[in-house]
């Protein structure tokens, strides 16, 4: 067997392997488009510079990674999204291609690579600590099927929640969040920190780049907000291919820490449920992704439906 690893020449190639990999890792999932996929090679989110390499086994791809670089923020580590076809691995070829990712690291002055494992397939985790890496934050991967939402335990919630905050308002926008409020959302965002490396430390204009580069790769994002006075104090944000109704992501849920105590998370999610709703029509499934350890927004997305179906584990090779 002849195994090589070189940069990548043939984006369809990477897409044929990511695709693969996502459907047969991630059945329950929809894959993006492969201009989507295209898209997020030319437009990377800001802040980071990435790389990408083929592993060729007999000159046919079947193995791709793609290298993250942060510039701005966790200088000391590159983040991985390895793929290799199901066909092909337990022969060296994840390994290669790590290999390569380390070598580029250290050449950057990188200290660590960390990557994600899905927890549904054993043979990630077991891949993780052959290359020598320690297992750290679990996540878990919930899913709110609106097919089956009880709409009326969810109205009573909201009601109720609303009922906890007095002199707060409401406010929506899709894509880039209103100049008046960009800074609020930019300082909302700041306070993630139960994500591996160390959370990003976001401005406006990084909010603002970011929310266009999503729209350059074919996502559109639905935000929902709670205003004190004229500041924002709590948001949360739906986002999804803009031509794939039937499935999106909820993402960041945040509330400022003087304001907490008031219902307001479980208040800005429901509201923008019903927001996302009254836009795709046809969606049919929200998934989120929270560390095992937050209790309070795990309660918070069960209590609005959510349904734990998968976890994944991040794990970080030291160099």
């Amino acid at each position: 067997m002849s195994l090589l690893v070189g940069p990548l020449v043939a984006p369809a190639d990477a897409y044929e392997i990511f695709r693969a990999c996502e459907v047969h890792d991630k059945p329950d999932i929809p894959v993006i488009s492969r201009d989507n996929f295209v898209a997020r090679l030319v437009h990377p989110w800001p802040g980071s510079d990435h790389e990408h390499y083929l592993a060729y086994v007999d000159g046919a791809p079947v193995g791709y990674v793609d290298m993250e670089i942060p510039n701005l923020d966790n200088l000391g580590d590159v983040q991985v999204q390895l793929s290799v076809l199901p066909g092909y691995r337990r022969r060296g070829v994840g390994r290669a291609l790590i290999d390569m990712v380390v070598e580029r690291a250290r050449a950057a002055g990188r200290k660590s690579v960390v990557g994600r494992v899905l927890s549904r397939h054993p043979d990630g985790s077991m891949f993780a600590a052959a290359m020598a890496a320690k297992p750290g934050l679990e996540e878990v991967r919930s899913r709110l099927d609106l097919r089956r939402v009880d709409q009326t335990r969810l109205d009573r919630r909201y009601a109720e929640a609303w009922r906890h905050a007095a002199g707060y308002r409401l406010t929506h926008w899709t894509g880039v969040p209103p100049a008046k409020i960009i800074h609020d959302v930019a300082y909302l965002d700041s306070l993630l920190d139960d994500l591996p490396p160390a959370p990003a430390r976001p401005d406006a204009e990084r909010i603002r780049e970011g929310e266009l580069r999503a729209a350059r790769r074919g996502r559109i994002s639905y935000h929902a907000g709670v205003l004190y006075g004229s500041r924002l104090v709590a948001w949360t944000k739906i986002a999804g291919d803009a031509v794939g109704e039937a499935h999106a992501w909820q993402n960041i849920t945040m509330v400022e820490p003087a304001h907490r105590g008031r219902r307001l998370g479980t208040l800005v999610k429901i509201a923008n449920l019903g927001h996302v709703r009254s836009l795709r029509p046809g969606l049919e499934r929200i998934d989120t992704c929270n560390a095992a350890s937050n209790e309070h927004m795990l309660r918070i997305n069960r209590a609005i439906g959510f349904r734990p179906i998968d976890s994944l584990t991040y794990w970080q090779m030291t160099l």
